[in-house]
C-alpha cells in the first residue's frame, strides 16, 4: 500500500562531497553547501537545566554503543540514455558515504537503514573509541528501512542496546539521538516525542507505519542512529525527515523499536522478511475510513472484489478511521492471513473477505 505523505530520507552524508540525498539510496552529490556548525551536544530548549546530568548519563552509557558507518560504493559517469562515443561503456566512479548504527548483540550485528548500506561494495564501521572494522551486510529489509550488518570485534566494544517496547511511548516523551550527522560522530541531540503512528515511505515504495516523530534535531548522516528514551533504551531508529531544505527543522522521524526487533531478529537467523499485502493505493476518505484509490491487477484486493472508489471503513470488525490506520493494520498481519473487509460502495455497505498475499520486491 501507498501513503498519503511525504518524508525524505535521512540519506548518509557523503564524505567531503556535500551530502547525499535519495527516497531509494544516498548517491554522493557534489554541493556549494557550506560546512554546518555543530556540536558533539546540542541542548534542546525541551529539555531543562535540571535535567542534563540525566541526559549526559544516557549518552555516556549509549554513545559506545552508537558506530559511524561508512560505505564505498560505485556508480556510473554515463547512463544508457547519454552514450560514451565509439560505443565506450560509462566509467564507474568509486564514492563514499556515512550513516550511523547500533550494536545489536555481542556477536557483532548491527542496526542501520537500508538506504545506508544500499548498493554497497564494502562497509566500514567505526566505534566510538575510533577502532574501526570490515563490516558484511547481513540481510536487508526495504519495506521497513532497515538493515542488519556484521562486524568481527572483540567483545570490548560490543555493548549491546536495550530495545523498549515502542508501544508504550507516548507524546511529550523526553528524547535523546545519537548519530553522525554530516560524518560528525557520537553527535547528541535532545526532544521530545512530537506524534506518533505516522507513515513513511521504504526504500521501495511501501509504507511504514507507526513511525515516532520527534522534534530531537536529525540531519543528513543521522540515518540508522537510535532514538533513545529517558531511560536510555531505543525507542526507534532516525530515518527521515520533512524538509524542504533538506537540513533539520524539527521534524524527524524513526522507525519504532518493535518493529526493528521483530526485522532484525529474522534478518540474523538468515531470514527473508516478508510482509502482507493487500494490493492497493490509499487516501483518507472525507467522511471517514480509507478510500481505495487503485486496486493493482491480480492482488488480493482484486481477488477480493474489491474497487477503486471504495472506502474501507472496518478491518476484521475494527473500525478504520483513515489510510494510515489500515495501512497499519494490514501490515500486523502474515501473509495468508484472511480478513474480512467492510466497505462503503455506492450507498451501500458491503462485506468481502481477502486472503493476503506475500508483498512484492518494489510497488
Amino acid at each position: 500500500m501507498l501513503r498519503t505523505r511525504t518524508a525524505a530520507v535521512v540519506a548518509a552524508s557523503a564524505l567531503a562531497a556535500g551530502v547525499a540525498t535519495g527516497v531509494a539510496g544516498y548517491a554522493a552529490v557534489s554541493g556549494d553547501e557550506s560546512t554546518p556548525t555543530a556540536s558533539a551536544a546540542t541542548q534542546s530548549p525541551a529539555v531543562s537545566s535540571s535535567s542534563r546530568t540525566t541526559v549526559g548519563a544516557i549518552y555516556e552509557q549509549a554513545n559506545p554503543s552508537v558506530v559511524e558507518i561508512t560505505v564505498t560504493s560505485q556508480t556510473s559517469s554515463g547512463s544508457s540514455d547519454s552514450p560514451f562515443p565509439f560505443g565506450g561503456a560509462p566509467e564507474k566512479q568509486t564514492q563514499q558515504a556515512q550513516g550511523s548504527g547500533f550494536v545489536y548483540d555481542t556477536e557483532g550485528h548491527i542496526v542501520t537503514n537500508d538506504h545506508v548500506v544500499e548498493g554497497a561494495t564494502s562497509v566500514k564501521v567505526t566505534f566510538a573509541n575510533g577502532a574501526t572494522y570490515k563490516a558484511t551486510v547481513v540481510g536487508t529489509d526495504p519495506s521497513t528501512d532497515l538493515a542488519v550488518i556484521k562486524v568481527d570485534a572483540p567483545s570490548s566494544v560490543l555493548h549491546p542496546l536495550d530495545l523498549a517496547d515502542s508501544d508504550e511511548v507516548a507524546v511529550g516523551d523526553g528524547v535523546v539521538a545519537i548519530g553522525s550527522p554530516f560524518g560528525l560522530e557520537n553527535t547528541l541531540t535532545t526532544g521530545v516525542v512530537s506524534a506518533l503512528n505516522r507513515t513513511l515511505d521504504g526504500t521501495n515504495g511501501y509504507s511504514i507505519p507507526g513511525a515516532i516523530q520527534t522534534d530531537a534535531a536529525i540531519n543528513h548522516g543521522n540515518s540508522g542512529g537510535v532514538l533513545l528514551n529517558m531511560q536510555g533504551d531505543v525507542i526507534g531508529v532516525t530515518s527521515q525527515i520533512e524538509s524542504e531544505s533538506g537540513g533539520n527543522v524539527g521534524i524527524g522521524f524513526a522507525i519504532p523499536s518493535n518493529t526493528v526487533r521483530s526485522v532484525a531478529d529474522q534478518l540474523v537467523s538468515g531470514q527473508k522478511v516478508e510482509h502482507a499485502y493487500l494490493g492497493v493505493s490509499l487516501e483518507d476518505a472525507a467522511s471517514g475510513g480509507a478510500s481505495i484509490a487503485t486496486v493493482t491487477s491480480g492482488s488480493p484486493a482484486a481477488h477480493a472484489g474489491l474497487k477503486a472508489g471504495d472506502v474501507v471503513t472496518a478491518l476484521d470488525g475494527h473500525s478504520i478511521a483513515n489510510a494510515e490506520e489500515l495501512t497499519a493494520a494490514v501490515v500486523s498481519k502474515q501473509p495468508g492471513d484472511t480478513v474480512k473487509i467492510t466497505v462503503k460502495r455506492d450507498g451501500s455497505t458491503k462485506k468481502l473477505t481477502a486472503t493476503l498475499g506475500t508483498r512484492p520486491s518494489s510497488s
